[in-house]
């Protein structure tokens, strides 16, 4: 098992044990299997305590879980995962896990409310949102309500950004989450902490442009292999955007140790990848204050 000299915190996992799964639709094994290529054991369901396993053998000391929410209930397609499946994993697991809540844009006021729960009661460190899912882009009215209660509550809102991955059968999302569609949310909202996930790609340099141009805008790596990432975007970790990237997998989309392997080749350097892999993302969500130690 390599000896990471860093720990990471990963900031984008789905929990997959059984009860997770029996809330996702039956397109997951075809799309983690075939679309993504996840192993036959992994798309089977991963318990906690295996996943657990999997992120010391990686490195990673703590990790994001996401009680998501993927379009609007009653399409066949989509699906609400319940908040309870991530409550009692974090529950379970305190000082390995925190929530993620996911929101639904077409909720309205109700989203709000379950927003302010999830974070007051439960303790979830910020909100999660799919724009594909909902084809209502970043910079849609819609989303407004609920990033007026992330600056009340002083979280971060994640926001795929990027193409859409959906692979739900008829249900084709168009891919409404250009990164430019975040610069109008940054300056309408300059208290929120807006971070863009799944790099951005195809538009990784438009993405980088907008963390570059705005202080309350962050990067997340996940959802596509370290190996694949765009020069620019490994060159933007490594020297002036040291500060504004998070790292994530997006597990089980990306495999924890592999990600790690991945990383380790690309030769960042020390300082830089101590801020990617764990230092930023204990600012950006105040972590400092639950207990999780810098690196430094």
């Amino acid at each position: 098992m390599p000896d990471y000299d860093v720990q990471a915190i990963d900031a984008v996992v789905n929990i997959f044990n059984a009860e997770a799964l029996s809330h996702r639709p039956d397109w997951k094994d075809g799309f983690f299997s075939g679309k993504i290529g996840a192993d036959t054991q992994t798309v089977q369901g991963v318990e906690l305590d295996e996943m657990l396993r999997r992120m010391d053998a990686a490195g990673i000391e703590r990790g994001f879980l996401i009680a998501t929410k993927c379009g609007p209930l009653g399409h066949p397609s989509c699906y609400h995962l319940p908040p309870e499946v991530v409550n009692k994993a974090i529950t379970q697991y305190p000082d390995r896990f925190f929530g993620l809540h996911g929101v639904d844009p077409t909720m309205g006021m109700k989203a709000v409310y379950e927003l302010q729960e999830a974070v007051e009661k439960f303790g979830y460190v910020g909100a999660h949102g799919y724009p594909h899912w909902f084809e209502i882009p970043l910079d849609a009215a819609r989303w407004y309500p609920i990033y007026s209660k992330c600056c009340e509550l002083d979280v971060p809102i994640q926001h795929q950004i990027g193409q859409s991955l959906v692979y739900a059968p008829d249900y084709p999302c168009r891919s409404v989450g250009q990164p430019i569609t975040m610069d109008g949310v940054a300056c309408d909202f300059p208290e929120l902490k807006l971070v863009g996930i799944h790099v951005g790609i195809p538009w990784a340099d438009e993405a980088i442009a907008m963390a570059w141009k705005h202080k309350n805008v962050y990067l997340g790596s996940d959802a596509h292999g370290p190996k694949h990432w765009p020069a620019s975007f490994v060159n933007y970790i490594n020297t002036y955007g040291q500060d504004k990237v998070i790292f994530g997998t997006d597990f089980p989309v990306l495999d924890f140790e592999r990600t790690r392997r991945e990383i380790e080749d690309l030769n960042l350097r020390e300082i830089p990848k101590l801020k990617f892999l764990r230092d930023n993302v204990i600012k950006l969500y105040k972590l400092d204050e639950r207990g999780v130690k810098l690196s430094s």
